[in-house]
């Protein structure tokens, strides 16, 4: 039977590329075991891993001093991902659309994409420092309730 109760937990992580393999490997697996497909396990491990990329080069441009905080809610209808770096933020609008013209050549902003194109729901606060994602169980047949939207 599986378990109608919220998991959630809270990471505080170096800004360092390894540091996100821990997260990435738990939250999978809460995922498997609470009866989400493995298209949702992909989708949401894509994006926090793009996430913590984006927070590591552009929001604390490397500098080992500085933190990320994760923070994951799994509910049975949905999962919730708050990233937040301890950068200046940037704005999300800003950045171009990587399908397009001279920036089919460019690296920049198709972190962002992959985001928005895995996740239900991809928003950012405190001036872009702070990166909340949402992904539905595509495997539950009801709507999901709670915070999740």
């Amino acid at each position: 039977m599986l378990s109608e109760k919220t998991i959630s937990r809270c990471f505080v992580l170096q800004t360092a590329p390894s540091a996100i393999t821990g997260v990435c490997k738990e939250v999978a697996d809460a995922l498997k075991q609470n009866n989400y497909s493995q298209d949702d396990v992909f989708a949401v491990r894509l994006a926090l891993e793009e996430a913590f990329l984006n927070a590591l080069k552009h929001g604390n441009k490397m500098d080992s001093s500085k933190k990320i905080t994760i923070e994951y809610a799994l509910r049975p209808g949905c999962v919730e991902i708050s990233l937040a770096d301890e950068g200046s933020g940037f704005d999300p609008d800003s950045v171009p659309d990587p399908r397009y013209g001279e920036n089919l050549y460019k690296s920049e902003g198709r972190g962002l994409f992959l985001m928005r194109s895995y996740m239900d729901a991809v928003s950012f606060e405190q001036q872009g420092s702070r990166v909340r994602m949402v992904r539905h169980n595509r495997n539950r047949r009801k709507q999901p309730q709670g915070r999740c939207g």
